[in-house]
């Protein structure tokens, strides 16, 4: 029996989320676009992922209001992949699921650190600041490369987050 594509008889705003984020990739693109990869090859390179299963993901997230798709270069024309309001709610669902993975998940190393910006402290399991004792929102963020990081990647998005970076600021690769 195959498998459903919704949850309709499921009167759960979990199945409703899962609905738009519940896809293999689609959150590990949320996250990209919270690094700060915009353009389509950078998602590319840096996921993994077949141009197919990434082409449909993107437009089902522009879809469902949390990228936006923006113009950035006319001739020849490319767009690049921007969070909304809407897509930066997804934040805390972001980070809580990499920490239950750090926390839980037997041999998983911390691959970035995530500090407020402002005062440098690690946040705490739920996002927020122990040291000034506020949530920190993810324009705050600042991510650190962590012991479990690739400190030599082989692709150029991979080696433009190994240094300190606020979340949300676009990447710059090295590109030829």
């Amino acid at each position: 029996m195959a498998l459903g594509k919704d949850y309709a008889n499921q009167q759960c705003s979990i199945a409703r989320a899962l609905e738009i984020v519940g896809e293999r990739w689609t959150l590990l693109v949320v996250r990209d676009a919270f690094y700060g990869v915009r353009r389509y090859n950078d998602f590319l390179v840096h996921l993994g992922v077949p141009r197919a299963v990434l082409a449909t993901r993107l437009k089902s997230l522009e879809q469902a209001g949390i990228l936006e798709k923006r113009r950035y270069q006319e001739s020849p024309p490319r767009d690049e992949y921007v969070l909304t309001e809407r897509g930066v709610a997804l934040w805390p669902v972001v980070r809580s699921l990499g920490f239950w993975g750090r926390e839980h998940i037997e041999g998983v190393l911390p691959m970035r650190v995530f500090t407020h910006a402002a005062c440098g402290t690690e946040l705490g399991s739920y996002g927020e600041c122990p040291a000034c004792g506020t949530a920190v929102p993810p324009r705050d963020v600042e991510m650190l490369p962590g012991r479990g990081l690739d400190p030599d990647p082989d692709d150029p998005v991979s080696r433009a987050l190994l240094g300190p970076r606020r979340l949300l600021l676009p990447i710059e690769t090295d590109r030829v």
